[in-house]
């Protein structure tokens, strides 16, 4: 007879450890399941049974032979170990704490318009290549760009050669090389002014070539980067910047449009504010 095991509950304390939080942050769900064995002196199959899995797929995370990327099964490990609302948090889930009417919050996959989350962009490359081959607009939003479109082995510049009649709108917001927000962002990184600019400079040069091949527009913004947005058509690959990390190193989320999901609207208006907002150097 098959026993049902309670979630796990590790000790306050345990959650709140450096390398716990980072590897919640970075969606680490193999070194997440380490720790809870470090702190909680549990066995893969305790951690199996909490989070409805098999030893085998246990050991496969942990060992770092597969990736979690799906966010029921987010939600499922973080229910099976007992996260409290931070850690949750740090995943990129809702919180389950009570609300202020008594109604339990929701969780992140209720809304139907988050389709997947990635651990990182690379992650979600060819999901990004294959919808920009045939897109008719794309959108970008990034601090220079030069990974996602500037040079010519970026993400996504092999998708705007089309043929002629096809050629795509593209739309790019880049962080203004004169602005203190480069100042500021450069600081965070660790890198020079002097160096990021150059990179913006470079993204620029190399945006003007593609000209030919779509209709290209290049916009300066200049506040804090926060959000990276690749949009493609109906559907965005939505990413953040924070101190120390650069945008492709967060986890992505992809995001389609519907009839009611507040978040792919959301984003499309911060895009078109900043647009407008910008300064047009292409």
């Amino acid at each position: 007879m098959s026993t049902v095991l309670v979630p796990i509950e590790l000790p306050e304390w345990a959650w709140q450890r450096a390398e716990v939080r980072k590897a919640l942050r970075g969606r680490d769900v193999g070194a997440v399941f380490r720790r809870v064995q470090q702190y909680g002196g549990v066995s893969q199959a305790r951690i199996a049974a909490a989070v409805t899995m098999t030893q085998a797929r246990v050991n496969e995370i942990i060992n770092g032979k597969r990736e979690v990327t799906r966010l029921d099964v987010f939600e499922r490990i973080a229910d099976g170990l007992g996260m409290p609302d931070d850690a949750r948090q740090l995943m990129g889930l809702a919180a389950i704490r009570q609300g202020r009417g008594g109604d339990r919050a929701f969780a992140l996959a209720a809304f139907p318009e988050v389709v997947h989350v990635y651990a990182r962009q690379v992650a979600a490359s060819e999901d990004i290549k294959q919808l920009a081959a045939s897109a008719e607009e794309l959108d970008v939003l990034a601090v220079r760009g030069l990974g996602l479109i500037g040079l010519k082995d970026s993400l996504l510049r092999a998708s705007l050669a089309r043929p002629v009649g096809r050629r795509p709108r593209v739309r790019v917001l880049l962080l203004d090389p004169e602005s203190p927000a480069l100042v500021e962002r450069a600081a965070e990184i660790g890198e020079s002014p002097e160096s990021l600019a150059a990179g913006i400079a470079l993204s620029e040069t190399r945006l003007r070539e593609l000209s030919d091949v779509c209709d290209l527009r290049l916009y300066r913004y200049d506040m804090r980067p926060t959000w990276r947005v690749i949009r493609v058509d109906d559907t965005m690959f939505v990413s953040t910047f924070d101190v120390g990390w650069e945008g492709h190193e967060s986890a992505a989320y992809k995001v389609v449009e519907g009839p009611q999901g507040p978040l792919f609207r959301g984003f499309q208006r911060m895009f078109e504010s900043m647009v407008n907002d910008g300064i047009r150097v292409i």
